[in-house]
């Protein structure tokens, strides 16, 4: 099969870090690809629950059309859209390839390629690609656009501007308004120890309550960019102009793209410390509660510890811990970029291109 001839889609759902991951490979490819939007129903989690292959987990009134002609390859990430990816295999009488990205729920014999990374503990196998960090492509000339338009807006707010990189609910994580509250203090200690300012944005998983007690514990040396708020969404703007990056820590995909820059990167610790979390009321939403479930219940290769990736990036020396006994220290380094950052840029892009070689190496070999 030659190159011109390879189709190739896009699953999109709604989680910005996945859509990232998915189309940073297919950009890589090269092979032109077309974006089919998502949109999963509450349920979605029964999907994987039985035998077949089924589409009921997703709204497909809502969702981008899914019909023939079938695609050559499927790119795929997040629990979510992985029925969807295994259906459309089975409308092309099996020959669509599919990858996923992170780790998937069916077996992993039932894909191509899984392109993962280490909070994930998949075992070593021939069609499983390990990467260090999620996968992350962003372009120079696009970066450079978005950091100069941001700049007419940061006129009167002093330097260093500190870039505030909000996730929210992820896992056992759950972004609380107390949470909200701690980081704020944390933020504003930093900015006030070098006379700096605060650029924050957030994402369609950060919880409205704490962005309310986040923003609302901040000094007016600040812009906060609340998803849904009129107007673009600073946060390419923000990887081009800040000068150090504070991301909350559950946040594989801004920590890798932050890390990136080079610049000084500080981890807020989204966890409820050594709290058992039987007396957390906020564990008991359906969102912990059923990754509790999937970790308890399910196989070995279901476990994941984000920890793994934060870790690599603090003893690195690409990163450090913000919390309350390190903030002065933090205040020291935000004239610094260490070289380990530099590093990091460089494997990032590195394991892009080898991700893609084998991809593409996957696809001419049929």
């Amino acid at each position: 099969m030659s190159e011109g001839q390879i189709s190739v889609w896009c699953l999109l759902g709604r989680k910005a870090g996945d859509n990232t991951q998915v189309l940073a490979l297919a950009e890589e490819l090269g092979l032109g690809y077309e974006q089919k939007h998502i949109l999963a129903r509450p349920w979605e989690l029964l999907a994987h629950l039985g035998p077949g292959v089924t589409l009921a987990g997703i709204d497909r009134t809502q969702s981008s059309a899914l019909q023939a002609p079938w695609p050559d390859l499927v790119i795929s990430a997040g629990r979510r859209n992985e029925p969807v990816a295994r259906w459309i295999r089975q409308q092309s009488g099996d020959r669509a390839r599919l990858v996923h990205i992170g780790r998937p729920w069916a077996p992993l014999d039932d894909w191509d390629l899984v392109v993962t990374t280490p909070q994930y503990f998949l075992p070593e196998q021939a069609n499983i690609r390990h990467n260090t960090l999620p996968l992350q492509r962003m372009p120079q000339a696009a970066l450079a656009e978005a950091g100069d338009a941001l700049c007419t807006h940061l006129t009167d707010l002093p330097r260093p501007w500190i870039a505030v990189l909000l996730g929210g609910d992820s896992g056992q994580f759950v972004f609380t308004p107390d949470k909200g509250r701690r980081l704020a203090q944390l933020c504003q200690k930093l900015a006030d120890a070098v006379d700096g300012s605060l650029l924050l944005t957030d994402s369609p998983r950060t919880p409205r309550p704490a962005g309310d007690a986040l923003q609302a514990g901040l000094s007016a040396r600040h812009i906060y960019h609340r998803w849904g708020d009129s107007g673009d969404n600073p946060y390419r703007g923000l990887l081009a102009q800040a000068d150090a990056f504070v991301v909350t820590g559950e946040s594989m995909s801004m920590l890798a793209e932050a890390a990136a820059t080079g610049k000084p990167l500080y981890i807020f610790d989204m966890g409820d410390g050594l709290t058992p979390w039987w007396q957390l009321p906020h564990a008991y939403r359906y969102k912990p509660l059923s990754h509790r479930l999937a970790m308890r219940c399910g196989p070995a290769r279901m476990r994941r510890d984000v920890g793994n990736i934060q870790d690599a990036l603090v003893q690195g020396g690409t990163a450090q811990w913000l919390a309350e006994d390190t903030v002065a220290g933090s205040a020291l380094g935000l004239s610094e970029v260490s070289s380990p950052a530099v590093e990091t840029h460089a494997v990032a892009a590195q394991e892009l291109q080898q991700t893609a070689a084998l991809l593409r190496q996957l696809l001419m070999s049929r």
